[in-house]
């Protein structure tokens, strides 16, 4: 009797999960409008990764000068984050979306047309904002509207978020190979397209009976669960985008070649974010989960360290390794992020990406930086300290994580 149950049991976890993966696939139109523009949306972050060393060259810059391109990028989309959730709260998703996208082609274009390193910077500095509009909304709209509930609009989110980072490097590549600008222009014209689709397939997004003031995001972050998981993820943000922003200039690749590795890293971003995080964590728990993927983390970036000025090869293994463990990772916090705290979903994701980014901010300059004034191997322990740290934060305060830890789990 004790088989009997057991086994079928089993066979009613096979079934629920079986359900659950077709759940994801039959979709409303609308959920794909918006994780087609997402994707879009992502490539943006990693679309200059290729041509950076172009760019320095074409406008006699050094690596940390560009490296701002990122840090001006990331800084403004941290501090919109605070503004998304009233602006939305009061015109409603799709229209945000909308104006995020227009944002987004508008500054896309004038970074294209750029003749200085301080236009470019500028440009991208508007370019984050229609990103924070953009991407702060996309997932609220996701959970919104997906089948599923909001733990199949995260995966179908995050594996956007991984196609958009595999896909950038490889347009920035296939375009920048030809002239630097080109990418930049192949931007705003995916995006153009991008914002034809929602008016088409998204249907009206009324705004919330409740509005969101411009302190909420803030005021979510006084629970401690939350706040742990964003503090945690600053400093994972700093290793990760040590990585996304520094690596390509120690490659000494062109533009194909750079676009060729971080092509594969998004790859194993988007495979390892939708398919191995939802096993880790059912298997773990997320929390044992991501400090197991962020020490793996450290590991990686202490690698690179060693590898640093010594293996090439080695440089571009371990870089596209880090992107399975950054997949994992993502979905994790993304998950613990938007169920961790009793704040309404799009006021603690608003918090959470204000500290989330500053990391995505701060690293990129400071890497090239520290290695300005030392060289590549001390930017790269850097980046592991600072992963050991994210881990240590999520360690300290786990009692708060798991109290909240999503069903299922």
């Amino acid at each position: 009797m004790q088989a009997k149950t057991a086994e079928s049991t089993t066979r009613g976890i096979e079934t629920a999960r079986v359900d659950e993966k077709l759940s994801m696939l039959k979709q409303p139109r609308a959920v794909w409008a918006v994780a087609f523009a997402a994707v879009f949306a992502f490539m943006g972050i990693g679309l200059v990764d290729p041509i950076l060393p172009a760019i320095a060259a074409n406008l006699r810059a050094t690596p940390s000068e560009v490296s701002l391109l990122f840090t001006s990028y990331f800084l403004v989309t941290a501090i919109a984050m605070l503004v998304t959730g009233f602006v939305s709260s009061r015109i409603g998703g799709k229209k945000t979306l909308l104006i995020g996208l227009s944002v987004i082609v508008v500054f896309a274009a004038l970074s294209g047309m750029s003749n200085t390193v301080g236009e470019l910077v500028g440009f991208r500095a508007g370019w984050g904002l229609g990103n924070a509009l953009f991407v702060a909304t996309s997932l609220a709209v996701m959970v919104g509207v997906a089948s599923g509930g909001a733990a199949t609009a995260i995966i179908l989110y995050e594996a956007a978020l991984g196609l958009g980072l595999s896909l950038g490097p490889l347009m920035g590549a296939l375009l920048g190979g030809w002239q630097w600008r080109a990418p930049f222009f192949g931007t705003a014209t995916a995006m153009a397209i991008a914002f034809v689709l929602l008016i088409i397939l998204l249907p009206a997004t009324p705004a919330p009976a409740k509005k969101t003031r411009l302190r909420d995001p803030l005021l979510a972050l006084g629970h401690k669960g939350l706040r742990t998981t964003a503090g945690s993820a600053l400093f994972y943000n700093y290793g990760f985008f040590t990585i996304l922003a520094f690596v390509p200039f120690i490659l000494g690749f062109d533009a194909y070649g750079i676009g060729s590795v971080y092509f594969g890293w998004g790859v194993a971003v988007a495979v390892f974010s939708v398919f191995v995080a939802p096993l880790v964590q059912r298997r773990f728990g997320p929390t044992r989960a991501l400090m197991g993927s962020l020490l793996g983390l450290m590991v990686v970036l202490a690698g690179l360290a060693l590898a640093a000025g010594h293996s090439v090869p080695a440089i571009v293994a371990l870089t596209i390794i880090s992107g399975a463990l950054l997949g994992i990772n993502n979905t994790l916090f993304t998950e613990l992020a938007m169920s961790v705290s009793d704040s309404p979903r799009p006021v603690a994701s608003a918090g959470y990406n204000f500290v989330r980014w500053m990391g995505g901010a701060m690293a990129p300059f400071l890497a090239a930086k520290i290695a300005e004034h030392s060289n590549a191997s001390v930017t790269f322990f850097v980046a592991a300290l600072a992963v050991l740290v994210s881990a240590a934060v999520i360690f300290g305060g786990r009692r708060y994580l798991t109290a909240h830890e999503p069903h299922g789990v």
